[in-house]
């Protein structure tokens, strides 16, 4: 039995290599892949910042209603302010009207619009609760001394 290293070596040699049209096709794979799961991302990241500031919106919009519980500010012109956190601002903007659902009970509808920016495009929230009318503030505070 004879052993011929030289052509081993050279069958060995032409089978560790790719050939170009395997080359071509992985770089085409990851042509079309990578555009792709970076375009995936991008989406990601804009709804959990998107998720993010809605939440604080919510948060800061939920505060103004309760304020106008407390303080019983139903009547007048709507009412506007910006707050500030993490550098970014919530505007919002509370608009009331009457309660039709109910004449009985003469309630008010307040509504808080608290808008933001998020990945360079507008976003809002809205919360709405029902406010005791003129007629029942008067005698909520009447009955406290």
């Amino acid at each position: 039995m004879t052993f011929k290293p030289d052509n081993f070596a050279a069958k060995r040699r032409r089978q560790a290599g790719f050939t170009l049209a395997e080359v071509l096709a992985a770089l085409l794979l990851m042509a079309i892949v990578i555009p792709v799961a970076m375009q995936g991302l991008r989406v990601a990241t804009t709804a959990g910042e998107v998720g993010q500031r809605k939440m604080v919106a919510a948060r800061i919009g939920n505060k103004v209603l309760n304020e106008m519980k407390v303080t019983y500010q139903t009547h007048g012109a709507g009412q506007t302010g910006v707050a500030q956190e993490h550098g970014v601002s919530y505007r919002w903007n509370v608009k009331t009207q009457g309660w039709t659902e109910d004449t009985l009970s003469q309630m008010s509808l307040a509504t808080v619009t608290v808008s933001f920016l998020a990945s360079g495009k507008n976003y809002d929230v809205q919360l709405s609760t029902l406010l005791p009318g003129q007629q029942q503030m008067g005698t909520i505070n009447t009955g406290i001394y």
